[in-house]
């Protein structure tokens, strides 16, 4: 079978990295970014890998048939309102509410079948939205499902397995089952494709769960996908589960999901990265960077509780908050970078670190590529503020976690025959 995949919210091309470090080949890739003129993050994708196979559009006005047949579809997607309004029967599959970019990826799943389907996305989806929780990871699995995918799925913390930043983001891993008798259970947390790729031990919270309705054949049971995906949201709403279901780990086949909470198995002797292992010299540190008014950065981190006014009612309340760590620790991986990282403004969650003269200054934009793990300068381009990398880097994945799964598929597929590893008794 041939290695190739298919990017969709590419970004900066955080998965195309990983994968063809891996030895994948990029088939085509789309990125876009809707409420911005400039397409900073695309252009800077083009810079590195190539305007061939590249569309820079809204997904949703892109064809399938411009998209060529992959073995992989990848996507960092945006965390949205999965809930589904109504069905809507038409040739593509339905319509969840209007701009909620999983209906793109599924239009895409629905026409190309790849065999294998990686995302990944933010770990409040398994517990979204807050009214029904696990409604949308409920609907997700069940189109997943649908179309005949075992899934995986796996919230992962970069800092376990020995990246320099604590970043937990749900891994989502689907594929069509490729011999006869494969099937899904507890098992498959710690030996299917993202137990190989990241080993853990499950130790506790283990539990089976029906989604959904029957779907297929007899009396009663549901004949399309609309209907059925709908079927789904509908019963999720009534149920208004307070507490979701689905811990960090898990695997879904024929409308029973397996979960459990897991704690990952690292070898200690491996390389365990830091955040100062990532630091330039402060030699190299440009003045800005430096900060002056000290005083400001140390009440935004530091512990609170102090009265304040609400500007909704009024209504006098008391605002309590713990400290945060200040300057950040070198000797550990770092605080998660967020999209608001970049700028001189003083901010409570921006990462500040103590240089060896005893001055406090904020990350450059290098040392936040170098803890998603992409090569130094990535995002820089004449146009490209630092500011606006630091967002980029915000919104993007750390490459070698991405690395790592497709050394684990390439395996997969390159050794068919001994693919039993996935499959194991039901339990």
């Amino acid at each position: 079978m041939k290695q190739t995949f298919c990017e969709l919210f590419a970004g900066v091309g955080g998965f195309r990295l990983g994968l063809e470090e891996s030895g994948w080949d990029c088939a085509f890739s789309n990125q876009y970014e809707p409420a911005t003129k400039v397409q900073h993050a695309s252009d800077i994708y083009m810079t590195h890998f190539g305007e061939a196979n590249h569309a820079n559009c809204d997904i949703a006005k892109l064809s399938v048939n411009d998209i060529p047949d992959h073995t992989l579809l990848v996507g960092g997607f945006p965390c949205q309102d999965y809930s589904v309004a109504k069905p809507l029967l038409y040739s593509e599959g339905i319509e969840g509410k209007k701009g909620v970019l999983w209906w793109e990826i599924v239009k895409i799943i629905e026409n190309k079948r790849p065999p294998f389907i990686l995302l990944e996305n933010v770990n409040r989806l398994l517990v979204s939205p807050v009214n029904a929780r696990g409604r949308d990871f409920a609907v997700i699995l069940s189109c997943l499902e649908w179309f005949g995918y075992i899934v995986e799925w796996r919230v992962i913390n970069a800092a376990d397995y020995g990246f320099p930043q604590r970043r937990k983001r749900v891994f989502i891993m689907a594929y069509q089952p490729f011999r006869d008798g494969l099937v899904a259970n507890l098992n498959t947390i710690t030996d299917g494709i993202l137990g190989q790729a990241f080993p853990c031990n499950v130790v506790a919270d283990k539990h089976s769960y029906y989604i959904g309705t029957e779907k297929i054949g007899g009396e009663g049971m549901e004949k399309d996908f609309a209907t059925y995906i709908h079927s789904v949201s509908e019963a999720w709403d009534k149920m208004a589960h307070r507490v979701s279901p689905f811990k960090d780990a898990g695997a879904f086949y024929s409308g029973v999901m397996y979960t459990a909470t897991t704690e990952p198995v690292y070898d200690n002797r491996k390389l365990k990265q830091t955040l100062g292992d990532v630091l330039a010299n402060e030699q190299d540190v440009p003045e800005e960077f430096f900060i002056n008014n000290l005083d400001k950065w140390e009440y935004l981190k530091g512990a609170k509780k102090e009265p304040r006014i609400s500007r909704y009612n009024g209504y006098e309340y008391v605002y309590q908050e713990g400290a945060v760590a200040f300057p950040d620790a070198l000797d550990r991986p770092s605080r998660t970078i967020i999209t608001g990282e970049g700028g001189m403004s003083p901010s409570r969650n921006k990462h500040v670190v103590q240089t060896p003269s005893g001055r406090y200054r904020r990350l450059m934009p290098i040392e936040l590529e170098r803890l998603n793990g992409f090569p130094d300068n990535w995002t820089q381009l004449n146009e490209v503020s630092d500011t606006k990398r630091a967002f980029i880097m915000g919104n993007a994945l750390v490459v070698g976690l991405v690395e790592q799964i497709g050394y684990v598929l390439s395996k997969v597929i390159g050794e068919r025959s001994n693919v039993n590893k996935l499959t194991t008794t039901s339990v």
